[in-house]
């Protein structure tokens, strides 16, 4: 089966109107799935800094879609599945996805070579030659190959236009308030970055019964659009010269309960840290360094009780925890359609790049091609 997707990395074109090719019917455990909807986001996905650079490739790692068709031995989907992708997959059988304590699979972890993870293979191509992968999912393409432990069966009752966000920046930011935080009601909360997973966690954060949500961006306007999402409070660090942990703790009485870190920024995880309370103040870090992987602290920040952690997709293992989250948007008990400022048809993905680099929208969803 072949169809015409154009390529997208940043804002530029790399090809035009390709014929690629997607085997799947001797590929075991994979399916072949047309990607109905996609966001709209620069690839975020942790990667070493010093990784050779591969292309071409097809970028993309948050979608929604229905299967076309299913490889050899795959007993779990059939054809006219709706599938969320997830950029980690769930073996259900490695010591962490057994372990209950983590949601870092062994087998179908972060992929970073461009390859599929069962055989180390593309499943895309131009007259023979490879175009590598991204995440094990690129969906800036109308169809795309991927292995059945990296799509999660949905409810077809759910629309898809809308439960694609779960697929990354919602879910990420709702899990890391809920898991990995475990928000306790009547607290004080700051969050840094007020962008789809900053205001997933005030989401989160609103619905644990937090008192005090503190939002922190450069961006004036985000002030005023935060509040929706349950911030109570919004600190521009631009408009002070004093330092912004400086800042919080004063107006917390000693800093917060939590903090989130969710820009992608060592120095501001730093920050992040100092603006948490002594004794128990636990900070969580989802952003992605995009630069200068490596953070400093104070050996003392520690010492007097704080802790740092990190967040992965939210602590949330994607095929036993990411329908459980789909049916709560059905019943109305989270909120998505809120976040999804811009719809587009896929010829104007680079659009959508644009405005998201310029801050103009949360999350655009791209409309394939019917």
């Amino acid at each position: 089966m072949t169809r015409a997707p154009t390529e997208i990395h940043s804002s530029v074109h790399l090809s035009t109107n390709p014929r690629l090719s997607y085997p799947v019917g001797s590929s075991p455990l994979h399916l072949l799935f047309r990607q109905n909807l996609l966001e709209c986001r620069p690839p975020n996905i942790p990667m070493s800094l010093h990784a050779k650079a591969i292309f071409p490739r097809i970028f993309g790692h948050e979608a929604s879609g229905i299967v076309e068709s299913v490889g050899e031995g795959v007993t779990e989907f059939e054809e006219g599945d709706h599938v969320l992708t997830v950029f980690i997959g769930e073996c259900m059988k490695c010591r962490h996805c057994t372990s209950g304590k983590s949601n870092i699979c062994e087998v179908l972890g972060l992929e970073r070579r461009g390859v599929m993870h069962s055989d180390q293979k593309t499943r895309f191509s131009i007259n023979g030659k490879p175009i590598y992968h991204y995440c094990a999912v690129s969906s800036f393409s109308e169809y795309t190959v991927v292995h059945s432990g990296c799509a999660v069966k949905v409810s077809s009752l759910a629309p898809l236009e809308k439960i694609c966000l779960l697929s990354c920046g919602v879910a990420a930011g709702l899990g890391a308030a809920w898991n990995v935080a475990d928000i306790s009601k009547g607290s004080t909360v700051a969050i840094f970055g007020l962008g789809t997973v900053g205001l997933s966690v005030a989401q989160g954060a609103k619905l644990r019964g937090a008192s005090r949500i503190i939002g922190v961006d450069t961006n004036p306007e985000k002030g005023e659009k935060a509040k929706a999402f349950g911030v109570t409070e919004f600190l521009n660090p631009n408009d002070s010269d004093e330092p912004l942990q400086q800042i919080i703790k004063r107006i917390t009485d000693g800093g917060a309960d939590y903090s989130f870190e969710c820009i992608g920024d060592t120095g501001m995880m730093t920050t992040a840290l100092q603006s948490c309370c002594d004794g128990w103040g636990l900070t969580v870090t989802l952003g992605v360094p995009k630069e200068k992987p490596e953070m400093k602290a104070h050996y003392g920040l520690f010492i007097t009780g704080r802790t740092l952690k990190g967040s992965l997709f939210g602590g949330w293992r994607p095929k036993s925890d990411l329908p459980s989250l789909v049916d709560m948007y059905t019943k109305k008990e989270i909120e998505i359609d809120e976040f999804i400022t811009h719809n587009m048809p896929f010829e104007d993905i680079n659009k959508a790049f644009d405005l998201m680099k310029e801050g103009r929208c949360l999350r655009c969803v791209i409309h394939m091609p019917k």
